[in-house]
């Protein structure tokens, strides 16, 4: 799936867009047991709440693809004859109206989702009257096809603590007890995918709220498949593979060089509002350190060190690689924080027997907020 129809859909969760009948879900206690089971229709619940409600499926849908959101891929085995895939389908023709799958898919979930405190999981059917588009137009009025889906929520609940009151009304304090609020989605997903804004039964969309987290046994559990490396650990595992490929070559130069082509890619990607997300294979990720002058030995060993990591065929963004609009210098008691754009104006040098990191200064200098003269 692509930005345009993650937008697309999330427009879906709005009170006057979406055509939810109900919510299905269940609460699972600090100790993994499925506590209670619920089934809410839409219609009996107040404006503000249906509100409150649509606004929390929605953040399953927010983020950014490739570091919040994640494109998951099923093989053609699985559609075929998979378990996992099956009772998916089944959660979703049957409109989540199938007894028994609804609580295998609720234990699936609740034996590999461990949390601090509880959870809910949270479960809607929709189906989506695709408006007819010409190329480069917006969405019409007319339909010719449905795509019908499920979205999965799982919602940590944050209990607030007993505290004393003010009630204006009657004008006095009053104990106010522990409640049980609904936080934002830890982590959930979509089914099938919404590709070429139709089903695609061969795909589905992972969210995660933290990046760092891939909720592997989560994945496992429902999907049977191995989760995608976090956003985060992508970074780490970039930076060991550059900086133990180049070996001697890892200079200031060189990184800037390599750092500056990938945040050009993600400009330039920006700029010219390509739908599908920006990822770079293991052999244009050689091209970049080629064009940065990377003697070739040093290439195939990043090459070889890349494999190892990602996987020879992975495809990875550049915005989990870098920071596109930040740079950073650091040593073990100073950090340098410096304009992307104006990294030219740091150097390294040894003077003396002694290495130093150089800053051309173009303007005034402070230090603590305080000017400073330089003579």
């Amino acid at each position: 799936m692509n930005e345009r129809e993650v937008a697309e859909l999330r427009r879906r969760f709005r009170p006057e867009r979406n055509s939810f009948g109900k919510i299905r879900g269940c609460y699972v206690n600090e100790v993994g047991h499925i506590a209670s089971r619920f089934e809410q229709s839409l219609a009996l619940m107040t404006q503000d709440e249906t509100e409150l409600l649509l606004g929390v499926l929605r953040r399953t849908l927010s983020g950014t693809l490739g570091k919040n959101l994640v494109n998951l891929s099923f093989e053609t085995s699985q559609v075929a004859y998979g378990e996992e895939h099956k009772l998916l389908r089944t959660l979703r023709d049957s409109e989540l109206k199938d007894e028994e799958a609804v609580e295998t898919f609720f234990q699936k979930v609740s034996d590999s989702v461990q949390m601090e405190s509880g959870y809910l999981i949270l479960l809607v059917y929709d189906a989506y009257d695709v408006p007819r588009k010409s190329r480069g137009e917006e969405p019409g009025e007319e339909s010719d096809q449905v795509y019908r889906y499920i979205l999965c929520s799982i919602c940590p609940i944050a209990e607030t603590k007993p505290a004393l009151s003010y009630y204006m009304r009657e004008n006095e304090f009053h104990n106010r007890q522990m409640n049980q609020l609904v936080s934002a989605p830890a982590f959930g997903f979509l089914f099938p995918a919404f590709d070429e804004r139709a089903a695609n039964l061969y795909g589905a969309l992972c969210y995660t709220k933290d990046p760092s987290q891939s909720h592997e046994e989560f994945v496992q559990a429902v999907f049977q498949t191995q989760a995608p490396m976090p956003a985060a650990a992508q970074k780490e595992n970039f930076q060991a593979v550059l900086g133990e490929s180049l070996e001697n070559e890892s200079s200031y130069e060189v990184v800037q060089a390599v750092h500056g082509q990938l945040r050009e890619m993600i400009a330039v990607h920006k700029e010219n509002k390509e739908k599908e997300p920006l990822t770079l294979t293991r052999g244009q990720m050689a091209g970049v350190l080629r064009s940065c002058g990377v003697a070739p030995e040093h290439v195939e060993a990043f090459q070889d060190r890349y494999s190892e990591t990602f996987g020879e065929e992975t495809q990875v963004s550049p915005r989990n690689l870098i920071d596109p609009g930040k740079m950073e210098v650091r040593t073990p008691d100073v950090v340098i924080q410096v304009n992307p754009e104006r990294s030219d104006l740091v150097r390294t040098e040894i003077i003396q027997g002694c290495k130093y990191i150089l800053v051309r200064v173009d303007g005034d200098v402070e230090v603590n907020g305080v000017e400073v003269r330089i003579d």
